[in-house]
């Protein structure tokens, strides 16, 4: 009979492995691209229209910069500078590749309508590049100029010329892209974007040359446009945690703050002040504006009235150019990696859009001790391995009396049975004699906790280095585990993990009362259960400490038993 069961359980147990193998593959990814609808350069076929509502025209050179932060929205037909109207044809997008970026950019308005980042590509052993900012989510960076000279008003966006319709770095350092408008009042506004060779940090600068008899004034906004859905490319399971997208800000009380779709749809968010960054956060990735320069900044976040879109912008200072003289303005856009050591550089606080919760001071360590193992290993699971058993050894000091009290716990279960063969239904009576008995014996029922407890801050700060970090992304590990940063397709890690936690409660002293004993013995299978969603370099993590807790239990029980 025993055996009959053996072998059913094991049936159940294949059975179930098939049908959760089988419900991921159906219903893993909670959000794909499908197949046919793939296209190499989505912006290929773009009709990009131009703005519709710009609330400008009104401003002043005394007016406040807070209330010229325009609201594009590119819901209208493109139009020419004189107003006619100008069909989407193939040469009105620009191209531009550096060494790490590829973007398009409209010559009406001059907007950012693509950006892919060529060092990193968009599903794994695949050569196209990720899309970052993607045209399927309606994203963009657009900016122009407001003010008593706007070029970008109620009635449309400047159409830009251009000398070339494609540019790229080829061995030089740096670039220059320059989008040059002619004005009826013989002033000329140069747009330049330029990149540099290594770097995801564009400067989009305004290079005004005022020939007119006429003082200029206007100043400088840009935004970033994006639907609120999710990322066209990414995968996600139901069962996992979703990544965070949306918007961030730096506040002048908070280096950090986000900007959720919600909230910015209840309450509009407006700030001024010096320096700063508004971004739109996305997972591994982000898209930064960065003000240039001295002097206060509007800051704006709001939801287009019956559309489920967003923008993000900011507007600099108004300047004035005297007749016969040259002045610029610019603002950086970042769109690229959360590469925090790069992001620290670029603005105060954009670091922190790598959002590593409440224990980010638990996770900034384990992240940088984790990149300077994996500086020597090169493998990011060997890395993550190692770093398990450093966080062991650090913490076997603490852990030491609660493994020696376990160990005596175990010892004492003969006289636990008799104690309450002894007092049976007598409860009280029996917890009574039970604690004389862990103070005679020198047992802490509690002790055993502490393991636990002292694991968890640490599991909880390197789950979110693990799904933060943008280096950890299609890191492979060995064999099958091709990417760290998801699941086990295969749900062989989980497994071996659920087994050793096994291993892990048979050390333990089982608990007196019999529901919370029938617990302690379902907990590997319902940890097993959540961690089959879990990423693979968090289960190896999880996997190494139980292997780990096992041998410290065994060594500290033998050397128990050789003390008597």
């Amino acid at each position: 009979m025993d055996y009959q069961r053996i072998f059913i359980l094991l049936g159940l147990a294949v059975t179930a492995y098939m049908l959760i193998l089988k419900w991921n593959e159906d219903y893993g990814d909670a959000v794909q691209t499908p197949p046919t609808e793939t296209v190499a350069n989505p912006t290929d076929n773009l009709s990009i229209p131009a703005m519709g509502e710009v609330p400008v025209g009104e401003a002043t050179p005394a007016a406040s910069s807070s209330e010229m932060i325009p609201s594009l929205d590119l819901s209208q037909p493109a139009t020419s500078p004189t107003g006619d109207a100008t069909p989407v044809a193939a040469e009105r997008l620009v191209r531009v590749e550096s060494d790490v970026l590829n973007l398009v950019i409209d010559t009406v308005g001059g907007d950012i309508v693509e950006a892919s980042l060529r060092r990193y590509p968009r599903q794994l052993g695949s050569a196209e590049p990720f899309v970052l900012v993607d045209p399927r989510n309606a994203y963009s960076a657009q900016s122009g100029i407001i003010g008593p000279n706007a070029t970008d008003t109620a009635g449309g966006r400047p159409r830009f010329s251009v000398a070339e319709s494609h540019y790229e770095l080829g061995d030089q350092d740096q670039m220059r892209v320059v989008l040059t408008l002619d004005t009826p009042s013989s002033v000329r506004i140069r747009k330049v974007f330029e990149l540099a060779r290594g770097d995801y940090l564009v400067r989009i600068l305004y290079e005004i040359s005022n020939g007119s008899v006429e003082d200029w004034t206007g100043a400088m906004f840009a935004q970033i446009k994006r639907d609120g859905e999710d990322p066209h490319d990414s995968k996600t399971n139901a069962m996992g945690l979703q990544p965070y997208v949306g918007g961030a800000t730096r506040t002048p009380e908070a280096l950090f703050e986000k900007l959720e779709f919600d909230d910015v749809e209840e309450e509009p968010y407006r700030a001024r002040f010096n320096g700063g960054y508004i971004a739109m956060v996305q997972h591994y990735f982000v898209t930064a504006l960065v003000p240039e320069g001295e002097g206060e900044y509007a800051y704006r976040a709001r939801k287009l009235s019956g559309q489920n879109t967003f923008l993000f912008g900011v507007t600099a200072p108004l300047i004035t150019v005297p007749a016969g003289s040259e002045g610029s303005q610019a603002i950086g856009f970042y769109a690229g990696p959360k590469d925090q050591y790069r992001l620290e550089e670029v603005a105060e606080g954009l670091d922190l859009t790598v959002d590593y919760g409440f224990l980010w001071w638990l996770a900034q360590p384990l992240f940088h001790m984790l990149t300077f193992i994996q500086g020597f290993v090169v493998n990011w699971g060997v890395a993550i391995m190692i770093l398990t058993l450093v966080v062991k050894l650090l913490l076997y000091p603490l852990s030491a009396a609660s493994f020696r009290s376990n160990a005596k716990l175990r010892k004492l279960q003969p006289k636990m049975v008799r104690l309450k063969e002894q007092y049976g239904e007598d409860r009280q009576k029996f917890s009574q004699e039970m604690m004389a008995l862990y103070k005679k014996e020198g047992a802490n029922p509690l002790g055993g906790c502490l393991p636990l407890l002292l694991q968890m801050p640490v599991f909880i700060a390197l789950y979110w280095v693990l799904l933060e970090s943008v280096e950890l992304r299609q890191a492979p590990f060995m064999l099958w585990i091709e990417d760290l940063a998801v699941m086990d397709p295969y749900f062989v890690l989980p497994i071996l993990m659920g087994v050793s936690m096994y291993f892990v409660t048979l050390m333990q002293p089982e608990p007196p009362d019999p529901m919370q004993a029938k617990i302690f013995k379902l907990m590997p299978i319902m940890f097993t259960f959540f961690f089959l969603w879990f990423p693979a370099g968090l289960v190896l993590y999880w996997l190494v400490n139980n292997v780990l807790s096992i041998a410290q239990q065994w060594w500290v029980t033998r050397q128990l038993d050789l003390e008597k």
